[in-house]
């Protein structure tokens, strides 16, 4: 592959992924922006750099710039003797995404939880079917932290 063909295939990617996250609620431009950071080969890009590369206005890409700043999906560090702020996908430690899922499952448990105690009959099949989703969620949230576990043993022996 030419790099102007894989230079190509990332633009695709890179829309691809900022429909993805437009699913998952994200602005659009601020998902497009995210993708471009993990997709693209240059990890540091400018202001200016982020207009030009995804075409869009100078106050699209500073709202996008805030939210991912928010989200801290993004940051950006500065070089000495340059003014200009240099964005970067913020890499965290590796287990993040898997913890948040862990921590929105189990905010959903607790929610679910709530909602069985109010139940005046907890034989219905609205409440039985709630009841089995708080037993899948539990045991994907047990199910995280016994992988976690594996995954870092596996990393050790794979160091030694």
């Amino acid at each position: 592959m030419t790099s102007e063909e894989r230079l190509q295939k990332q633009k695709e990617l890179i829309e691809s992924l900022g429909r993805y996250y437009d699913k998952q609620g994200f602005q659009p431009i601020a998902g497009r922006l995210l993708g471009m950071l993990i997709v693209m080969d240059k990890e540091l890009f400018t202001f200016d750099e982020i207009v030009e590369e995804l075409k869009i206005s100078k106050s699209s890409a500073s709202n996008a710039i805030k939210i991912l700043e928010l989200m801290h999906a993004i940051e950006y560090k500065t070089l000495p003797g340059d003014r200009k702020r240099y964005f970067k996908l913020k890499t965290q430690d590796k287990f993040a995404l898997v913890d948040d899922h862990k921590i929105k499952l189990q905010i959903t448990v607790d929610f679910l939880k709530k909602v069985i105690e109010l139940k005046a009959n907890k034989n219905t099949e609205n409440s039985i079917f709630i009841d089995n989703m708080i037993n899948m969620i539990d045991f994907f949230i047990d199910k995280f932290e016994e992988l976690k576990k594996e995954f870092i043993q596996q990393n050790k022996s794979d160091i030694s």
